[in-house]
């Protein structure tokens, strides 16, 4: 790579020009004519990292474009941005922080620094008392005030408190430990905790309240109920203090101020973001659910996914393809969506998952250089698990008129299922993959029954769904996204987009109060329309 300062803007580099001219050209071209072209076409874009293996070949792209697409990588600012990162720079630009939860996966040293200092001394007291908190809770030696241990764990979050150790829990749930159960709650609907904690019994329960900055509106407000459960059950008057309750988060002072005592704080630090926060001790659910010795194995499928993404030259680098793969298809082919289809029901929320980690990072419109952006960057990401999905949006795929790039993840073996199912379920993902490229245009064909195909996909196929290979997989599309904003020229790591809806929460929640705020007419028209049909005794 060719070392560049930030703010590069990726439509000034040369690489940019020429694939502009390259997309033109090729796009009436057909994949199944570039295969007839080079019978090696498959082996030569196949990348294996690990257990994950890459197969791009069914993608609208010649040794040309993935010629161009690499030069575009080298030509940006990627190498700059991620010499940045690694040392521990602030380029996360307008919250002025580091981004370094690759850190939180590393065993060297000198990997990663920030302030001129490794900081692997926080991570591994960190790393200790998840697997002391977690073996106390596993082995029933972590006991509620009445003396029993726990049996039920309730884990409060929302957004990146919740997802990826709720992701994690559910993918990897045939590793759980029989007789130890646990719930996530993110949303602010109350119907969700309620009904949660009406199941437990409150003498046995642990809540794990997570929020990065302690002042999270939806998992206050569930905390505040579960708390005020524990309460009226057990009689207490501060169960916050007691050993029902700990608190992660990476301001310490505000968990303090609630209540929660200092021994049953996790705390981590402000260079990790929210959305990659399953590898600190945010994870601490999923040590407990899943073992401390499964949650270190996803942490090390991870730190084999970062030694590839920084040793492997960018033409057999599975992230910087993947990245550059989405640039082609975003800015150059024109595709608004990118679709996920895990052939794996317990990865069935990788799909959302990957919606807040992609689009929450990239769906931004200023660059570094505060300047408004005339091109295209994060795509809306969706999805669902196959075989469910072939019956769901698949009319849409095949026959539909959107351009649409799709990411097919399967597992070659599965100890959890059977041969004859576990054939059904890959032979579904090999064949869909097959049918949205080569189509179907017969002459006499009825209109109806006519499949265009030449659609584009990647299959990612995965030795087996462990906690290595699970991490592993999570970290490609962490990296994925840094490569994608960097050409791309914006900040991967801040989440400005959300705070509005935030702002204005509260300003409707102070108008129905009386308190006289600037809400625009139709939100009070709205607000007047809820009161006045609100039940006065729910």
């Amino acid at each position: 790579m060719t070392d560049h300062s930030f703010g590069v803007n990726p439509k000034t580099l040369p690489a940019w020009q020429d694939l502009e001219d390259l997309a033109e050209s090729i796009k009436h071209d057909s994949i199944i004519e570039l295969f007839n072209e080079d019978p090696l076409r498959a082996e030569k874009y196949t990348i294996k990292a690990g257990e994950i293996c890459l197969d791009y070949s069914k993608n609208l792209v010649n040794d040309q474009v993935i010629s161009k697409l690499i030069e575009l990588a080298d030509q940006s600012s990627l190498k700059a941005h991620a010499q940045a990162m690694f040392s521990g720079k602030n380029i996360n630009t307008t919250e002025q922080k580091a981004v370094l939860h690759m850190a939180l996966r590393s065993r060297r040293q000198d990997d990663y620094r920030h302030d001129d200092k490794p900081v692997i001394d926080q991570i591994e007291l960190s790393l200790q008392r998840m697997a002391h908190i977690s073996h106390q809770i596993r082995e029933g030696q972590w006991l509620g005030v009445t003396g029993k241990p726990i049996t039920d764990v309730i884990h409060l979050g929302v957004g990146g408190s919740d997802l990826g150790p709720r992701m994690a829990c559910e993918a990897l749930r045939s590793y759980a430990l029989s007789g130890l159960n646990l719930h996530f709650v993110s949303n602010a609907d109350g119907a969700e905790i309620l009904s949660t904690i009406a199941e437990l019994n409150p003498e046995t329960t642990l809540i794990i309240l997570v929020s990065k900055s302690f002042s999270t509106q939806e998992t206050l407000l569930n905390a505040n109920t579960a708390l005020k459960w524990l309460s009226e059950s057990l009689g207490l008057s501060s169960p916050q203090s007691s050993t029902q309750v700990i608190a992660i988060t990476a301001d310490k002072e505000k968990a303090t101020a609630f209540g929660i005592s200092t021994e049953r704080i996790l705390e981590f630090q402000d260079w990790v973001g929210g959305r990659y926060s399953l590898w600190s001790c945010v994870g601490l659910s999923v040590s407990i659910y899943l073992g401390y010795k499964n949650f270190t194995a996803i942490l090390e499928g991870a730190r084999e996914m970062d030694i590839h993404f920084r040793s492997a030259p960018l033409d057999k680098n599975m992230p910087v393809i993947l990245a550059l793969l989405g640039i082609w298809h975003n800015n150059f082919m024109h595709a608004e969506t990118q679709a996920v289809i895990p052939y794996c029901e317990r990865l069935k929320l990788l799909p959302a998952y990957l919606q807040q980690l992609e689009m929450e990072s990239n769906g931004k419109s200023v660059s570094l250089n505060n300047e408004a952006l005339d091109y295209s960057t994060a795509p809306i990401i969706w999805g669902q698990t196959g075989t469910d999905s072939q019956h769901a949006f698949f009319q849409l795929l095949h026959q539909g008129t959107h351009y649409v790039p799709v990411d097919f993840i399967g597992f070659i073996n599965d100890p959890v299922s059977n041969r004859k199912h576990h054939n059904f379920l890959l032979s579904n993902l090999i064949a869909q993959a097959s049918a949205l490229m080569t189509g179907r245009t017969k002459t006499g064909v009825a209109p109806h029954k006519i499949y265009k195909g030449n659609k584009p996909s990647n299959v990612i196929l995965i030795n087996e769904l462990t906690p290595k290979n699970f991490g592993a997989m999570v970290a490609l599309y962490e990296h994925k996204v840094f490569v994608q904003g960097s050409i791309w020229n914006i900040n991967s790591y801040d989440q400005w987009g959300v705070e509005l809806g935030k702002e204005m929460t509260r300003k409707v929640l102070k108008e129905n109060t009386g308190d006289s705020q600037s809400v625009d007419t139709s939100t009070q028209h709205l607000q007047k329309y809820i009161n006045t049909h609100t039940n006065v005794n729910s």
